[in-house]
């Protein structure tokens, strides 16, 4: 569990965070969400350690990260996994050396294990028949699964995951939510998902925070969306027409039951 208490974070005077407080479940879903400029990324970025927010706590399984020195840190990254937007992949490293670049980095096992290892994560996103190819020789979705076999290699205790589904056509992404969502309970991590993608809140977001300028705005689950009275929630959730026939659909069903 990752677990947020009073979270603030300014810059130059401007408040960016404001009182974020939430729980991030083990073997759940955890999905940030809001419209851009409302804060969610400078989030990540303070729960990953990459900007320190002036107050508050950001508790890992009971540790605070901002008690945290050097050495201590050091060895929490060890328990994190990261999926980047870009799917950030080495381009002069072959598929397979792309999934052991973190045990290469990080692990104490011989080269044969290694190698047995990254193997085992690109057979578990149905990628090992690519290990020897290069990042330019396979697809979008392609990229992103090596992402995600590099992102377990070290069995995290931890996921992170910005913006998965960027860039990728909704079938691919669906393939993406379904990976991620069964390796998170697989391996019973806690995952925290940054995402724009109502496909994504539908489908997959079993803890949703959302955040408005700065603020927790509403919290709840994919089922609970529908029945949401925020107003701010239901407009950005419900843009777009067809999610709008949606929820109408689903509110008729509720009231005949």
């Amino acid at each position: 569990m990752i677990q947020l208490n009073s979270i603030c974070k300014s810059f130059e005077g401007r408040t960016v965070l404001e009182d974020i407080n939430f729980s991030f479940d083990n073997g759940k879903t955890n999905l940030i969400i809001g419209q851009s400029g409302s804060g969610k990324t400078v989030l990540m970025k303070c729960i990953v350690g990459l900007l320190t927010p002036e107050c508050g706590e950001i508790l890992y399984d009971g540790r605070n990260l901002l008690d945290m020195g050097k050495k201590e840190k050091k060895a929490l990254r060890r328990e994190m996994g990261m999926i980047f937007q870009s799917a950030a992949l080495f381009d002069s490293l072959s598929v397979l050396e792309n999934v052991m670049f973190p045990l290469d980095m990080f692990s104490n096992d011989t080269y044969r294990d290694r190698v047995k290892r990254a193997q085992f994560c690109l057979d578990r996103v149905n990628l090992i028949d690519a290990q020897s190819k290069y990042p330019g020789e396979i697809s979008g979705g392609m990229q992103k699964r090596v992402a995600i076999a590099r992102a377990i290699a070290l069995q995290p205790k931890y996921l992170f995951c910005d913006e998965p589904n960027s860039g990728l056509d909704p079938k691919t992404s669906l393939v993406i939510d379904d990976l991620i969502h069964d390796i998170t309970k697989e391996y019973n991590m806690t995952t925290i998902i940054n995402t724009h993608d109502m496909n994504s809140v539908m489908g997959i977001g079993e803890s949703i925070l959302y955040i408005y300028q700065g603020h927790k705005e509403w919290e709840g689950t994919k089922d609970e969306v529908f029945n949401a009275t925020n107003e701010r929630l239901n407009n950005f959730i419900f843009a777009s027409d067809l999610l709008q026939k949606v929820k109408k659909e689903e509110n008729s069903k509720a009231r005949k039951v």
